[in-house]
């Protein structure tokens, strides 16, 4: 018991026994772990595997059915879905979700809004209070911008902009929260290999340099391999393994499911057959 507290005290996010049920489906089935501070730790596995669903309940978009999750000291089921991100709390998404007809300046400006204070009157009289806010709004806006070398598309609209900044933007809008946990869902699909690079490398500096604790859903192990601290494993809504990438990747249970049974993951690993070469006059 002393152990189990200590853990809670020690990590920014905690999770314990998580079990999500969809009818008769048992989507996360006893899922623990914690998510220190300073940390970039990943979730791994096969498509459902139960990865989202857990990002959707740090996100409060689906309740626990049973288990508990807590973030810095506080109960997560006992907050509303709208004041997660006021928690600290900002999340990306596999499939890009901005304000399309937007710039790249107003979807930012957006995620800013979790930071606004004062009344209707105080809004609409625009007194040196909200004069004040706004000054500080556009000035965190600007460092997101230049954070992220986003300054060329800063009018952008965002319905014409290539696909890879778009996600950079979705990360740019998730960072002007100015959130303590960033949830990034899939953060390189849909990347080519040089953009994936840049993503691992901003990955590295929200990390140190913005010290943000990030926790990621990913499928490049590369990519996985490259930024993470620690990472879960997870098959079937359950956990498989926990360690570091090196360790992981190594576990038998994960090569297993991954790439099926271990004589199947074995074969994959052995050096192809050479392939007999016909002499050119038998050809002929």
């Amino acid at each position: 018991m002393t152990k189990h507290t200590t853990c809670l005290n020690n990590a920014l996010l905690a999770a314990r026994d998580l079990q999500v049920r969809f009818g008769g489906v048992l989507a996360v089935n006893g899922v623990s772990f914690d998510v220190q501070r300073g940390e970039v730790f990943t979730l791994i596995g096969p498509n459902g595997a139960g990865k989202t669903t857990v990002f959707n309940l740090i996100s409060r978009i689906y309740a626990p059915t049973g288990g508990s999750l807590v973030f810095d000291g506080q109960a997560l089921d006992r907050v509303a879905p709208h004041a997660v991100a006021g928690m600290g709390i900002a999340r990306t998404f596999q499939n890009i979700e901005l304000f399309e007809h937007a710039t790249v300046l107003q979807n930012l400006l957006i995620g800013r809004h979790v930071h606004s204070s004062g009344g209707f009157w105080s809004q609409l009289m625009f007194l040196p209070s909200v004069r004040s806010a706004e000054r500080e709004t556009r000035r965190k806006v600007e460092e997101v911008i230049e954070f992220l070398d986003l300054q060329h598309y800063r009018d952008s609209v965002v319905a014409g902009l290539p696909y890879g900044v778009r996600k950079v933007v979705e990360l740019a809008r998730a960072l002007a929260t100015e959130p303590r946990l960033l949830l990034l869902d899939e953060p390189s699909s849909g990347l080519n290999v040089e953009e994936t690079a840049d993503m691992a490398f901003w990955i590295e500096d929200i990390k140190s340099d913005l010290g943000i604790t990030v926790l990621m859903v990913e499928h490049d192990m590369s990519l996985v391999s490259k930024v993470s601290d620690r990472v879960l494993a997870m098959s079937q809504g359950q956990v498989l393994a926990l360690g570091t990438p090196a360790e992981v990747q190594s576990n038998p249970a994960v090569i297993e499911a991954y790439l099926g049974t271990a004589d199947d993951a074995a074969s994959l690993r052995r050096p192809a057959a050479p392939v007999a070469q016909v002499p050119m006059k038998e050809v002929a």
